[in-house]
């Protein structure tokens, strides 16, 4: 196989002189990044729910991820290939190949950070986003598990359909660390 730097062009997207298209201006890739996350979002919302809500496809595609009662980081890729179709967001979002790179690393780190059991005093994800790792350690929870759907950035789709009613707190635990803890268990 023969590669030039026309081929190694086209997967990087710069393309100089060869006629291909360059990669776009930081505005325009901050943009793509952000219609990716809220198409990923939505997308990871509604599937989720609908898995949770249909036996067959719960019991075989999701149940494995919810054998972790207790999240831990690797456990965020412990999944179905279909649960995290990121193609949807790039497609949607028109990135080029190098900037997808980027989102999709970004993704796995938000969601390793969102399983990893650990709410850390100025971790950028959770003072950005409301959806962190409290947030999703109550969905993980048996009282938790028809809440808090919505993964990895943000609520909205939770709050619009009703679904973000499951109340937590951040309790001490008596040997040790914090934990969130629904409403319902305290």
């Amino acid at each position: 196989m023969n590669f030039s730097l026309e081929t190694s062009c086209e997967v990087t997207g710069d393309a100089g002189k060869s006629g291909l298209i360059l990669q776009p201006s930081l505005m325009v890739q901050a943009i793509q990044f952000l219609i990716a996350m809220f198409v990923f979002d939505a997308w990871q919302y509604f599937l989720h729910r609908y898995i949770h809500h249909n036996k067959f496809l719960y019991r075989t595609i999701h149940s494995r991820h919810h054998k972790l009662i207790v999240p831990w980081p690797f456990g965020a890729m412990y999944n179905h290939p279909l649960e995290g179709f990121l193609i949807v967001s790039y497609l949607f979002s028109g990135m080029t190949p190098r900037t997808s790179i980027f989102f999709f690393s970004f993704v796995i780190i938000k969601c390793v950070d969102d399983h990893c059991g650990i709410l850390l005093p100025g971790n950028p994800f959770h003072i950005i986003f409301h959806n962190n790792t409290a947030y999703h350690d109550v969905h993980h929870q048996l009282h938790g598990v028809k809440y808090n759907f919505s993964h990895p950035f943000f609520i909205f789709c939770d709050k619009l359909l009703w679904t973000h009613d499951m109340p937590y707190t951040i309790m001490k635990r008596p040997d040790g660390g914090y934990e969130a803890a629904s409403a319902k268990m305290q």
